[in-house]
């Protein structure tokens, strides 16, 4: 049985009401992924059909920003400033969907966008600033494949797509220090601010990790929602600083797709990557436990004269 989705709200009130929200993730779209990056990579015949399926099923993309308490109107499209753009995505009695990529692979520029563009789709494209091409002296981290420029940031902005941020070197952001994970939040959301010209106010953590402690210093550094991974569908009840996606990879086919969209055997599809989160979870905690515990631990005393070293 397919699940019905709201229509979009006409008057600018947040898209997640009472009902689910498939909010999709993507990586890389490309036929020649890296060994890095393959196992989240869409190929671009599979990417154009999917998106066919959204137009053909009356999915109306909007940004993820919309999804926030204090977002656009969903019936329009974003860029990263979250105001109206050129008029994409659709009005009442559509069927909302935010499609995002994260990372900022140049492939979105190659591939993805024209077929956003032939479609008038709108989308949100969460940016590592360390990783682009042409970060110069802000490089930081390592870029799994080829990224983006800063100008084909712009362009895409220019083209109505939500630019957010996506860390500035790509960390675990629920392992850093307080000081390095505020210099992560300022840093990325500060070069995109200068470098566009407008507001950027959300983001997608790193890998999908965060924590309380993150999502406070998230929003602490001006963030008004931000996505992890969590594979489940977004409803009025998330937190808006963690809101759940569906990731898109090489392996979904067609039906899986389709069933993902439509809000049907989740649980099911995703059953391998909830309990390695769930896993995964629990040994993320204990790490910043015990790093956290040798930052607090007293230095040891330097051994006095005639004690034992």
């Amino acid at each position: 049985m397919t699940t019905e989705l709201p229509p979009v709200p006409p008057d600018g009130q947040n898209a997640v009401l009472s009902a689910p929200v498939p909010v999709l993730m993507y990586h890389s779209v490309t036929d020649r992924p890296t060994p890095a990056t393959r196992g989240l990579s869409v190929p671009v015949a599979a990417f154009a059909e999917q998106m066919a399926y959204l137009a053909a099923r009356g999915f109306a993309p909007v940004p993820f920003s919309a999804l926030g308490a204090s977002g656009p109107d969903p019936g329009a499209s974003g860029n990263a400033s979250g105001a109206s753009g050129s008029g994409r995505a659709g009005g009442p009695g559509t069927r909302p969907v935010v499609i995002t990529f994260d990372d900022g692979y140049a492939d979105f520029h190659e591939n993805a966008l024209p077929v956003l563009d032939r479609h008038g789709f709108a989308a949100t494209v969460f940016v590592t600033t360390g990783w682009l091409a042409d970060a110069g002296a802000d490089a930081a981290g390592r870029p799994l494949d080829r990224t983006l420029s800063w100008a084909q940031v712009a362009e895409a902005a220019a083209h109505g797509i939500e630019i957010g941020a996506h860390s500035h070197s790509h960390p675990q952001l629920d392992q850093l220090p307080d000081r390095a994970l505020r210099e992560e939040l300022a840093r990325s959301r500060g070069l995109l601010e200068d470098r566009l010209g407008a507001p950027v106010r959300t983001m997608a953590y790193p890998f999908g990790y965060s924590s309380a402690r993150v999502r406070r210093m998230a929003r602490a550094a001006g963030y008004d929602t931000a996505c992890a991974v969590a594979n489940r569908m977004a409803a009025g009840t998330a937190d808006p600083l963690a809101v759940p996606r569906l990731t898109v990879r090489a392996s979904t086919a067609p039906r899986t797709f389709a069933r993902v969209v439509e809000g049907r055997d989740i649980p099911l599809i995703f059953f391998k990557d909830h309990v390695l989160t769930r896993g995964y979870a629990v040994v993320r905690r204990a790490r910043y436990g015990l790093r956290r515990a040798a930052a607090l631990r007293p230095a040891a005393a330097a051994p006095g004269r005639g004690e034992r070293p």
